[in-house]
């Protein structure tokens, strides 16, 4: 498995026009190249690999490490599918655009034929996605990205993005539909971007007792964990951080055999201002099934998810995972001419001769389109 990190550091300004409009050319050849050979199942695969779609952006020209490298390319793949035939859709995009995903897809199933449930079931992973990574994980990354692609057959893909205020750094989400069964336990096909500390994750396999422990302080209702929340408060304390190193804390919590306690506590130390509390009482209402229904439910945001988290942990021992579960290649230059400048010329060339590829395939000269594939043998390997 390939792992590493991608810095994706904030830049002013737009996409200039002249090489926007090349973008999308370019997005639309690559689109239909690649849905004629393998469909849009593949595609979606393609595009929820952070590598393949960190290639997609260096090769329409754009960027190969800004923030811009999510939204910009987004923006031009969406902007190309508008001029194809195929079915598949973009919902959503950057700021305002993200909030109207939901209406888009509702408007989308129609022209692809999907039925109310299916409609309602893509609506209701798009929500999610962006829950999970808004509420279960918390990165000190702000979602102002959210796109949502699906086919006919409902396959889907996202591809969201947060921003971090204090480091102008972005993090980038991708997720495929595609063999996932459980929306918050560990859901991502891939995060790119810087890894940072502090972090709650909350969709770690090692959160799953600390998930089932904060529904049953839910379903037990307010009142008690209101109980639970003021003893473990460090003002209702000797002192946390003696508690912390003891050898063994209620129901083996806590046991270490190192002198002070982990640095780790020293989040736990971070406990939310103001909690949701007309939202849990709701939630106790309704008394929800799983934590998926939990999480999904208005008003149960950050600071909600947080408390439940660090009660449960303190009370129950259920520990939270506090790790980050974070874990390229030019064609035509970049944007800041990092490695060159954009060669215009030869991005123009490359739309138009896949362009003419599709247009022999459809006729039944597949010959044109694979030699396209084989041009990429004659590239020397250092360089491919």
């Amino acid at each position: 498995m390939r792992t590493g990190v991608a810095n994706l550091p904030l830049h002013g300004g737009r996409a200039p026009p002249w090489l926007f409009k090349r973008m999308v050319s370019l997005a639309e050849g690559i689109l239909e190249v690649t849905v004629d050979e393998y469909g849009t199942r593949v595609l979606l695969q393609r595009i929820s690999d952070p590598f393949w779609f960190q290639a997609l952006s260096c090769v329409l020209g754009y960027d190969w490490h800004s923030s811009g490298t999510t939204t910009v390319t987004c923006g031009a793949l969406k902007e190309a599918l508008k001029r194809t035939e195929i079915d598949l859709v973009i919902a959503g995009g950057k700021g305002a655009a993200s909030r109207r995903t939901p209406r888009e897809i509702e408007d989308a199933s129609s022209s692809l034929e999907l039925g109310e449930d299916q409609t309602s079931s893509m609506v209701r992973n798009s929500r999610m996605s962006a829950k999970v990574d808004t509420a279960a994980l918390q990165d000190g990354h702000d979602l102002y990205h959210h796109v949502y692609m699906f086919d006919s057959e409902c396959n889907w893909a996202v591809v969201q993005q947060g921003m971090c205020d204090s480091s102008k750094m972005a993090r980038r989400y991708h997720w495929l539909g595609e063999g996932l069964t459980d929306l918050v336990s560990e859901p991502h096909s891939a995060l790119m971007g810087e890894k940072t500390v502090g972090v709650l994750d909350m969709t770690s396999r090692d959160s799953s007792g600390c998930r089932n422990a904060s529904l049953d302080l839910v379903n037990d209702g307010p009142r008690r964990f209101r109980h639970f929340l003021r003893e473990t408060t460090p003002m209702n304390q000797r002192t946390l951080d003696d508690w912390c190193s003891a050898p063994c804390g209620p129901r083996g919590y806590g046991a270490s055999n190192k002198s002070g306690p982990s640095p780790r506590y020293v989040d736990v130390l971070s406990m939310p201002r103001s909690i949701n509390w007309r939202a849990l009482e709701e939630a106790y209402e309704s008394q929800p099934s799983n934590y998926e229904t939990l999480l999904g439910m208005e008003g149960v945001g950050p600071s909600t998810v947080r408390a439940l988290s660090l009660v449960s942990e303190l009370v129950y021992g259920e520990e939270p995972s506090w790790r980050d579960p974070v874990k390229y290649s030019f064609a035509v230059g970049g944007k800041d001419g990092v490695p060159f400048p954009v060669d215009r010329r030869a991005m123009d060339e490359a739309a138009d001769v896949l362009r003419r590829g599709v247009d022999a395939a459809r006729v039944g000269d597949r010959d044109r389109l694979r030699a396209v594939g084989r041009l990429r043998k004659l590239v020397p390997p250092d360089i491919q």
